[in-house]
């Protein structure tokens, strides 16, 4: 076993496959093995698929030997989310409603990272139905945070997270409707690209809220968080050089973004402000009108279509769900289609009106969350702080939500502390080299 393998970007696996360095069936099995021999394994995998992904790196290997590899991350071993559809393995979205669900085809984005040569390892476990931000589930499984094994991993991304951080995966895909990406790619110290609503298709993708909903990498790198969005939508990869960021605009996102904020996210984000700053950026405090409106509609927005989703379903087996994420889905009786209806309709002013705002700048800022990682013992025991968490764990993300926009996490020098970076709607490429940039001096 090659350790080095376990803890590289996915990127540079992809050039070691290049130069003939790196062996993508020794490689698989470096990352099966490591799995295998995990102590979490089942409390980060839901399955681990072998023989495809064995079957996939031979056919990568051939590839290779005959210079036909069809992308830089042909032959690198990735995970993907408990909702992405897998032909003849189980895809239960993390929840006993869905226990034994075998999909016959893969999803969309699965099927074009497999055309593109990228192995698939297994599937990872997530929060029940993608519907909480901490990644608490006591009914499959809860992934442990790689900073702290008595925290909570964030979700609803967990396993995907979990999975890169512990070295049992070179990257990770999941999804994104409130923050469940970027929250737990910030507590695992990972790269997360929260996409633009539309973007990526979600054919073959357990919904949620398939307005809100979005498919993701979280990564160890920008680079690879680039390079799987291009396979996943079928693109040639965007351009990553360096910007000069003397004189390139920047936004603080002052609404809402700072309040009740814990002083580790708050000084790990101005520590970036300062770098950002002496680098020549312009950075400026701003507020945006609209935001409080828009925040004020999540709760109906959210919770009714999720409800619409899968009432029937929860309310046949009610008892199946852990008590928290049943009582978050009941939220969505408590609204009217006319409610959900005029809420969208004044959704979608308050966005032009937030893009116009916003478009002076390369991109606003905010911490990723204004909270580390709360304790998984006391979210089992206290109703009160699993809702208080929950809801500060996904307020920040869903800013971008709200507002359509593509966003990206990037790690900062304190662990499980993430700064965010907003983009304009379907401004995915230009947000990544903003990103690469930043990440280059932080």
């Amino acid at each position: 076993m090659n350790k080095n393998w376990l803890t590289a970007t996915a990127s540079d696996l992809g050039r070691g496959i290049e130069t003939g360095e790196i062996d993508p069936v020794a490689l698989t099995q470096t990352y099966l093995d490591a799995i295998d021999q995990h102590q979490f394994r089942d409390r980060i995998y839901a399955s681990v698929t072998h023989e495809r992904a064995l079957s996939e790196a031979k056919a990568a290997a051939m590839r290779a030997k005959d210079n036909k590899r069809q992308s830089l991350l042909d032959g690198v071993p990735i995970s993907w989310k408990d909702l992405f559809d897998t032909a003849g393995i189980k895809t239960e979205a993390g929840t006993d409603l869905l226990k034994n669900r075998v999909p016959s085809t893969d999803a969309l984005v699965l099927q074009h990272a497999t055309n593109a040569g990228a192995v698939c390892l297994g599937k990872t476990h997530m929060s029940e139905l993608a519907f909480s931000g901490l990644g608490l589930n006591p009914v499959t499984q809860t992934p442990p945070n790689v900073n702290d094994y008595d925290a909570i991993p964030g979700g609803s991304s967990s396993g995907a997270a979990t999975s890169v951080a512990f070295g049992l995966a070179a990257a990770g895909i999941g999804s994104d409707t409130g923050g469940s990406v970027r929250i737990p790619s910030a507590w695992n110290d990972l790269v997360g690209l929260k996409t633009t609503s539309g973007d990526l298709s979600l054919d073959g993708v357990v919904p949620l809220c398939k307005k809100f909903d979005t498919v993701g990498p979280l990564t160890r790198s920008v680079e690879d968080a680039a390079q799987l969005y291009a396979i996943m939508k079928n693109v040639p990869v965007c351009d990553l050089s360096p910007m000069e960021l003397k004189g390139c605009k920047f936004a603080i996102h002052s609404n809402i973004a700072f309040d009740d904020i814990e002083i580790k996210p708050e000084n790990a984000f101005g520590d970036v402000v300062e770098i950002l700053k002496s680098n020549g950026a312009q950075v400026t405090c701003t507020s945006f009108d609209g935001v409080e409106q828009a925040m004020d509609l999540a709760g109906c927005l959210f919770t009714y279509e999720a409800y619409a989703q899968w009432g029937d379903v929860i309310e046949d087996n009610p008892g199946l769900m852990y008590q928290e994420i049943l009582y978050r889905f009941r939220q969505g009786k408590n609204f009217s289609k006319a409610q959900y209806d005029d809420g969208w309709s004044t959704l979608l002013k308050l966005r032009r009106s937030f893009d116009a705002q916003s478009s002076e700048f390369e991109g606003l800022l905010a911490p990723t969350a204004p909270i580390t990682p709360p304790n998984l013992q006391r979210l089992e025991t206290d109703s009160d702080y699993f809702v208080r968490s929950n809801l500060l764990a996904l307020r920040n993300t869903r800013i971008g939500n709200l507002m359509g926009s593509c966003a990206l996490t990037l790690p900062t020098k304190t662990p499980s502390c993430g700064v965010m970076l907003m983009g304009r709607p379907f401004s995915e490429q230009s947000l990544l080299r903003v990103g690469s940039t930043i990440e280059a001096i932080i």
